[in-house]
């Protein structure tokens, strides 16, 4: 499975209220800080951001919109 990287579209894993996320929302990564932490820009439907946040990578679930190869 591909890592988190620079344009990875991610869903937030838990509620994180000190950031104003719930579990679910989806952003797209704009910014790697270091191994595991995203700059993570959050938008509406219309393209309006409402929240950037910078996340750890076990608050995050990449998604996928393509078929991925299964471990065997």
């Amino acid at each position: 499975m591909k890592a988190i990287d620079l344009h990875s579209v991610v869903a937030v894993l838990e509620d994180l209220p000190e950031v104003g996320l719930i579990r679910g929302q989806v952003g797209t990564v704009v910014e790697t800080w270091e191994p595991g932490i995203y700059e993570v820009e959050f938008c509406d439907d219309s393209g309006k951001a409402y929240a950037m946040a910078a996340l750890k990578a076990e608050h995050l679930m990449r998604l996928h919109y393509e078929p991925v190869p299964q471990a065997a």
